[in-house]
């Protein structure tokens, strides 16, 4: 059963081995597919349209399933790798170790947002920006330039009280844990931190920075934690609502999966801590 950790206890040989991994699916060409993915996904998801991966109920089960996709890619390369998360309302600073040059470096230089450390530097040839919203090719990076402040804890409690998963108009103007979480409202959670990143996690093609990962798994880990606290409340909408993905509709671009199967991570992962 993979574990997925916290980045912060990381032991060094595992973040050797998830970095490598990394640039081997993006030697591969895979990583990349997964970039052209969200960025297609972000960009048709409308609030008076169809949407399935952002602004709408789906968004939690979406990504879960995009982040298993890509999870087994990584073990395809490497079996002992596991996504790690990071506990932004916990590693708040641009000094924690998540951003260590052994790691995921830091960020980027003022004039232009390159990431200048660690393995995916421009300098080190590895991770050229293929999937682009302009034309530079290197991985950029604005630590709390976008938006000062992280999550706090006490934002993150406040979500997690919330006992209805969503409602209409199932978009981003809903109330709600999803959208609370997701960012569209309220104390803004999700959308913060990619913010907060800055470069391309502020853009559509946000999976070119390597952090998307682990910020996902830690969303996730979230949603998780929600239905433990609310074991009394369902994914909405169950059925018959325009646009949006309801709990038995099959979800793109799988269209092999619904957010019925995805309720109980436990048949895929558990989390090092509840």
């Amino acid at each position: 059963m993979t574990v997925r950790k916290n980045q912060a206890l990381l032991t060094a040989d595992e973040k050797r081995r998830f970095v490598s991994a990394l640039l081997e699916l993006k030697r591969s060409g895979r990583y990349d597919e997964f970039v052209t993915t969200h960025n297609a996904f972000i960009v048709g998801d409308t609030d008076n349209g169809e949407r399935t991966g952002h602004r709408s109920p789906s968004f939690l089960p979406w990504h879960r399933r995009f982040l298993l996709e890509f999870e087994r890619a990584l073990q395809e390369v490497d079996a002992s790798v596991a996504l790690p998360y990071w506990d932004w309302s916990t590693d708040r600073s641009i000094r924690s170790s998540l951003w260590a040059p052994d790691f995921l470096g830091g960020t980027g230089r003022s004039r232009d947002g390159q990431v200048m450390d660690g393995p995916f530097a421009a300098s080190t040839g590895n991770w050229q920006i293929n999937v682009r919203v302009d034309g530079r090719t290197f991985l950029r990076r604005a630590l709390g330039a976008g938006v000062r402040e992280l999550p706090t804890r006490a934002e993150v409690e406040s979500v997690l009280a919330m006992p209805t998963y969503d409602m209409a108009p199932w978009n981003s103007g809903s109330d709600g844990f999803r959208n609370h979480l997701e960012g569209w409202r309220g104390v803004n959670l999700h959308n913060r931190v990619h913010v907060w990143v800055g470069g391309q996690m502020a853009t559509g093609a946000s999976p070119n920075d390597p952090v998307f990962w682990l910020h996902h798994a830690y969303i996730d880990k979230l949603w998780a934690d929600w239905q433990r606290r609310h074991p009394g409340s369902r994914y909405l909408p169950a059925a018959g609502t325009p646009n949006v993905i309801d709990l038995n509709d099959t979800m793109k671009p799988w269209n092999d999966v619904r957010p019925a199967d995805l309720l109980d991570h436990t048949a895929h992962y558990t989390f090092d801590a509840a």
